[in-house]
């Protein structure tokens, strides 16, 4: 598998993370800030804790067409979601500050947000608490890019939403 060079995103923060956080693998993190909207592929936050993780999903992601925000914890992704209102929230569960599972009830009991589809990602088995938490979809890892990509799809096809 080809990867991208580790320090393509300049530095800068991902939303959630303190600065000398190590997890946060500083030459490859994204911009705490939003940026506005381009034109073209749907946007995409994604909401994990793990560096390799989210590298690479960005990967896989950007590759298809898709802008990617990041978040490190539940509560900086529901303020990103605020910010941002992305087509696409995908949320690990084990996340810090709030779990991914919160993350999903907060959006779609949000009126504002509701719309926003959720696809929960994780390790573990827990694709009935995640519907029952109101994900449109769930994925268990590792993490497998066409199946990844393709659930995407399929959801922004569902709301009639922007093809990458």
């Amino acid at each position: 598998m080809t990867r991208e060079p580790l320090g393509r995103w300049g530095g800068k923060r991902i939303a959630g993370q303190q600065s000398g956080d190590s997890s946060a693998g500083s030459s490859r993190s994204r911009p705490l800030l939003a940026q506005p909207r381009e034109s073209g592929g749907a946007v995409i936050l994604v909401v994990e804790k793990d560096p390799h993780v989210r590298e690479l999903e960005s990967f896989f992601l950007e590759k298809a067409g898709y802008q990617v925000d990041f978040a490190a914890d539940g509560l900086s992704a529901l303020d990103l979601v605020q910010q941002r209102r992305p087509d696409i929230v995908i949320t690990e569960i084990l996340v810090p500050k709030l779990d991914g599972l919160s993350v999903c009830r907060a959006i779609k009991d949000d009126p504002a947000l509701k719309a926003t589809a959720v696809l929960v990602f994780s390790i573990l088995a827990a694709g009935q608490r995640a519907r029952e938490a109101g994900a449109d979809a769930f994925l268990i890892k590792p993490l497998a890019e066409r199946r990844l990509v393709e659930t995407v799809q399929e959801l922004l096809d569902a709301r009639g939403g922007k093809a990458s």
